[in-house]
């Protein structure tokens, strides 16, 4: 049972987060359009700018999981509360319930139907690669990663960039994003490991400069809980999150 358990600790929280879906997408013939390193600085700098002019905001997500070799695909879907500067609440309610919350103190990931919290260091957060920093805006994405376009017909209007991490690791190797031209705002991201798993988030209805309060992002352990404590753990400081 501890041994399962750990294994959907690393599923669930610290498995792989941006990752390595370009080289295996461009095998399969992704077409790709020539974009000049202007247009790209522009579309990643008014992003960012539409990002860094709201402080909180609330969407919802669909999480789609694709473990390679098995080929079996998981699809997730809830909700995601985000306030800066870098408080998380994310909220899975189908297929399972699930509680992903990034607190000013420490990380907490719950499994109600379990009865299980694992409880993790903050600092799993704040690694900039990572896909919450990514989703939210607050990753600098031209300090981390080398920009490409990858622009395709079924893209539609959203802009289609590729990103190679300066500092590729086994859990990050290159990471998808599907940017709206009209917000500026992230519709897409998706991000493989080094095995080729991956995971593809989708936000809609986004609402941005939405009210919160601190106990939207405060979490204690319900009574009968068991929870299991790896704040003390030492991770890889590259790690990232929510993959």
């Amino acid at each position: 049972m501890y041994m399962l358990r750990m294994e959907r600790n690393k599923e669930y929280v610290m498995s792989r987060l941006l990752r390595i879906f370009f080289c295996s997408f461009l095998a399969l013939g992704l077409f790709l359009q020539s974009a000049s390193a202007a247009d790209i600085s522009s579309t990643v700098s008014s992003m960012q700018t539409a990002y860094g002019s709201m402080q909180s905001f609330r969407a919802d997500f669909t999480q789609q999981l694709l473990q390679r070799e098995s080929g079996v695909v998981e699809e997730r879907h809830g909700v995601i509360t985000f306030k800066k500067p870098l408080l998380l609440r994310w909220e899975t309610a189908a297929p399972h319930a699930e509680l992903l919350m990034v607190t000013d103190r420490e990380i907490w990931n719950y499994l109600p139907d379990e009865e299980l919290a694992y409880r993790y260091s903050r600092e799993l957060a704040e690694d900039s690669r990572s896909l919450i920093q990514v989703i939210t805006g607050q990753s600098s994405l031209s300090n981390d990663f080398d920009l490409e376009s990858a622009q395709a017909p079924e893209d539609g209007k959203l802009i289609h960039l590729l990103l190679y991490p300066k500092e590729p690791t086994t859990e990050l190797t290159e990471a998808q994003l599907w940017i709206d031209p009209d917000t500026s705002l992230i519709r897409r991201a998706m991000v493989m490991d080094f095995y080729g798993n991956t995971n593809t988030i989708e936000l809609k209805n986004l609402k941005p400069d939405v009210s919160v309060s601190a106990k939207d992002f405060t979490f204690t352990p319900p009574a009968g809980t068991e929870v299991e404590d790896h704040v003390e753990t030492q991770h890889p400081v590259s790690r990232p999150l929510l993959n």
